[in-house]
């Protein structure tokens, strides 16, 4: 018995030894995982304003913003739903390099205005190998108005009708119920009311979300003017800080939003740059946004689906 016994450890010990190594080299080869955060926010806007999500990589993404009037006007305008501005966009994220360019182009009955935007995402927010803590959009978009001009008698140049709004989207989610993003913001107006105002303004965006169930989020969103700058007065009113308040729904079709703002306007230069209506005055204007995703990849379902869920 006893030469069994050293028999069987003459052999298991090498084959256990063997086997540990070998177990060992496995580990080494398998390269640590990194694990993305998704669900920042339920879609490509907060409310008004950018959020660091993109469509699905080729998806495009059409868009249907509206806003009606101002609940000052009482029962004559109907709480405002007799007035109306309109945004529609689409979006398309690139299918190469990642997925991670996206580029629209929109137009609103506001100024006649057309828009054109590209959102690069730089870093998104991660866990485990190599973590990362925050997702970071680069942001850009140019405005085109189609308005005539208010004097024709003077010289002018299709450059006035140019705007520009540059951002960086730099946002968290913080667990499985909250998220927040601050938007640092330039915008520049080839053209201003008057020779003093500025005609580059820099403002501060900042948004949170808070998930109330699977599919049911409140958002809250808010720009601030950043104080000693000359703002252009917008029709003889100065600029205020345009504070939006949503209900984000998702249905898996698309996102529903349930918008109360003190801006009509729904493109950046002018939500940011022009809203002069305040809140404690009743200037507050009900509105939603649709938003619908379009999967032209073999075999895919058109369902609503962000670039991080």
């Amino acid at each position: 018995m006893k030469k069994l016994y050293f028999l069987f450890l003459y052999f298991l010990v090498p084959v256990s030894l063997f086997s540990q190594g070998l177990l060992d080299q496995l580990d080494s080869a398998t390269p640590p995982q990194k694990e993305y955060v998704t669900g920042t926010f339920k879609g490509t806007r907060i409310i008004n304003g950018q959020s660091v999500e993109l469509p699905g990589k080729g998806d495009l993404q059409f868009m249907i913003q509206h806003r009606f009037g101002s609940f000052r006007g009482g029962i004559t305008d109907f709480f405002g739903l007799d007035q109306a501005g309109i945004r529609i966009g689409v979006e398309y994220t690139l299918p190469f390099y990642d997925g991670r360019i996206c580029v629209g182009i929109a137009r609103s009955n506001y100024l006649k205005m057309w828009d054109g935007s590209i959102k690069y995402q730089m870093f998104r927010q991660s866990k485990g190998y190599k973590a990362f803590p925050f997702t970071i959009d680069l942001y850009a978009s140019m405005g085109i108005t189609s308005l005539e001009f208010s004097n024709p008698n003077r010289t002018n140049y299709f450059s006035s009708r140019l705007s520009y709004c540059f951002q960086i989207l730099w946002a968290r989610k913080f667990g499985k119920w909250f998220s927040m993003q601050l938007s640092p913001t330039v915008l520049h107006k080839n053209l201003v009311p008057l020779k003093e105002d500025q005609n580059t303004t820099a403002h501060l965006g900042i948004a949170g979300k808070l998930r109330i169930s699977k599919r049911v989020s409140l958002s809250v969103e808010y720009f601030w003017p950043i104080y000693g700058q000359n703002f252009a007065d917008i029709n003889n009113l100065p600029i205020k800080g345009p504070l939006s308040l949503a209900v984000d729904i998702e249905t898996g079709g698309h996102v529903f939003q349930l918008i109360l703002t003190n801006s009509q306007a729904c493109f950046d230069q002018t939500f940011i740059g022009e809203t002069n209506q305040d809140w404690l005055n009743g200037d507050i204007h009900f509105g939603f946004n649709i938003t619908r995703s379009f999967s032209f990849k073999k075999g895919a379902k058109n369902t609503y689906k962000t670039k991080s869920e």
